[in-house]
């Protein structure tokens, strides 16, 4: 009886030792990876609706979501208000006073003419009773500057009527010409987050987490659609120093999955180290803390389109 129960013992221990050997972490088990790639929104709004789920694989240029932006339509208005009055300006720039404009200074220009000559003629009189002695130089001289502030008075109408019959100056018109595009600025401003509106995959990419449901309020630069690029796959193997100059960059390795058994030629393409022990998400925790770690990259060069690949699945190098 002692030694029917030794021999199943015995049978339970061996087993379980195989079971440990081919659980045993060594530094050819890596990582599937893939290029994480995360879509955001550009300007504030209410996220109106969500055209994917999680888990879902996307075509670059597909649309993700729809937001509420209501401020644009009312940004959109003020810029097309703006255009127009700063058209007008340069309009008016260009094409100098209206025919009404000119009436009205011809008009102001006869009767300072008027003025003057009346000015004129009361000058000459009194110029004559002066000479007589008839009136007071302080007379005479009053009806002097009447006559200077007459003549300056048809000098300056007729100095506007040449300005207005030339045309606007040139620092007008350029300051005209600013205002518009200042204006048409504004203007495409609000058309860049009108198209904002929409989310639209940046690249062919799997939905990994949605981060908000319809309803909710997405503001600028936070992430509503995380996932990974479909043409990305790596990958990331972790190696003490102590087996590091077993691999170099270029190096062609064979590696294995270990449940499909398929099999794929791969190259490495980058070795770094990893700056801090907590940083490492290798599938080895049992490396000694004194030695340094390194991660190798490892890209495919045959086809795998055939074959599934989940991230963080195992991978083997054979």
């Amino acid at each position: 009886m002692n030694t029917y129960t030794n021999l199943i013992l015995g049978c339970f221990a061996l087993l379980a030792l195989n079971s440990c050997q081919d659980d045993k972490i060594t530094t050819n088990r890596g990582k599937v990876k893939f290029e994480t790639i995360s879509v955001s929104g550009k300007v504030p709004g209410r996220v109106q609706k969500i055209f994917v789920k999680e888990g879902q694989t996307v075509k670059k240029g597909d649309t993700l979501a729809e937001l509420d932006i209501p401020e644009v339509t009312a940004k959109m208005m003020q810029a097309e208000g703006a255009i127009t009055a700063a058209k007008g300006q340069l309009n008016m720039a260009y094409n100098g006073a209206t025919a009404e404009q000119l009436s009205q200074i011809e008009g102001q220009l006869n009767a300072g003419k008027a003025q003057l000559q009346f000015a004129q003629e009361s000058y000459n009189r009194l110029k004559n009773m002066y000479q007589d002695s008839l009136i007071s130089q302080q007379q005479f001289d009053e009806v002097k500057m009447k006559l200077n502030m007459a003549q300056a008075q048809v000098d300056g109408l007729e100095a506007k009527r040449l300005e207005v019959k030339k045309g606007a100056r040139s620092e007008q018109i350029e300051q005209a010409k600013g205002q518009l595009d200042r204006a048409l600025g504004a203007k495409e401003e609000v058309l860049s987050a009108s198209n904002e509106q929409y989310l639209i995959a940046p690249a062919d990419m799997s939905i990994e987490t949605i981060t908000l449901e319809e309803g909710e309020l997405l503001t600028p630069g936070f992430t509503l659609f995380n996932g990974y690029k479909s043409d990305s796959l790596y990958f990331r193997f972790t190696i003490p120093e102590s087996k590091i100059y077993d691999f170099e960059v270029g190096q062609e390795l064979t590696l294995v999955n270990p449940y499909t058994k398929e099999e794929s030629s791969s190259k490495i393409v980058s070795i770094k180290q990893l700056a801090q022990y907590a940083n490492i998400t290798s599938t080895a925790p049992l490396y000694k803390l004194s030695e340094s770690i390194y991660e190798l990259k490892v890209v495919p060069t045959s086809d795998v389109s055939d074959q599934k690949f989940y991230i963080n699945a195992t991978i083997l190098i054979k």
